[in-house]
């Protein structure tokens, strides 16, 4: 009911206009994707963060979120890739770290999909889970993992990468995403740093203890085991970023084992 009523509102806000974009992950006409909320860069102005966000490899600082589902653009992307990978008479068991609400629902409404949640702390998740010790799964569970913007708060992250490698059945496919800075030389991270302004300075939110390069991310995938192979704005169909706020610079990390 709740978000019925919230289209509602949005369209009588709009009553003039005529919504020309369709999103992605919910199925619903917007007028136009919703910038990223400004608290980001004025914190990261505020602390002297050494990158501009716009130098992030994945992001679209002005058509950032979804206004009715909020889903945001890296979100979006996942969702085509999904669209164009899925095969429709074949079963995935899928693993969703950290589940993004909007990219969960878009997930669970494909029928062939069995689809488990996981997080240490969310409270509305199937299990209750330390990425660096997922022993309450098999080796060889999961045909699929979503893993977004989530290793940049994992102390040791390299076990987690070898844990995400060893649920993940042979032939299976994993996305594998964290913020990357495009003029980052390398991996800076500390995960003793617990002031959230130091934080901020360093590695661009306060619940980060981690600014990955896109070299340093790769090699610790690699490391894992994990073949990683990069889906751009070219692997997809024409006009497919520029119709879902997708920055066109944006780069989708599927890995392999």
């Amino acid at each position: 009911m709740r978000s019925e009523l919230k289209k509602l509102k949005y369209r009588l806000s709009r009553l003039t206009e005529t919504p020309k974009i369709t999103c992605t992950l919910c199925q619903e006409k917007i007028y136009e994707f919703e910038p990223l909320d400004k608290h980001y860069l004025e914190m990261t102005a505020k602390y002297g963060f050494p990158y501009a966000l716009e130098d992030a490899e994945t992001l679209n600082v002005t058509a950032y979120n979804c206004p009715l589902c909020g889903g945001s653009d890296r979100d979006r992307l996942y969702a085509l890739f999904f669209n164009k990978s899925i095969e429709p008479d074949k079963t995935y068991n899928l693993l969703d770290i950290a589940p993004a609400k909007a990219l969960a629902a878009f997930i669970k409404k494909k029928k062939n999909i069995a689809y488990r949640s996981a997080d240490l702390y969310m409270p509305e998740v199937d299990d209750k889970v330390d990425l660096t010790d997922m022993h309450i799964y098999k080796d060889n569970t999961f045909d699929i993992f979503v893993c977004s913007h989530v290793l940049e708060h994992v102390p040791d992250d390299k076990k987690a990468m070898k844990e995400l490698y060893r649920v993940l059945k042979p032939g299976g496919w994993g996305i594998a995403m964290v913020p990357i800075f495009k003029s980052a030389t390398e991996i800076k991270e500390d995960p003793t740093v617990t002031d959230e302004s130091e934080r901020w300075r360093r590695f661009g939110q306060d619940d980060h203890i981690r600014l990955y390069s896109k070299a340093g991310f790769k090699e610790r995938l690699q490391e894992a085991g994990f073949e990683v192979k990069e889906f751009t704005t070219k692997d997809f169909k024409k006009d497919a970023f520029s119709a879902n706020g997708i920055d066109p610079g944006s780069v989708l990390y599927i890995v392999n084992k």
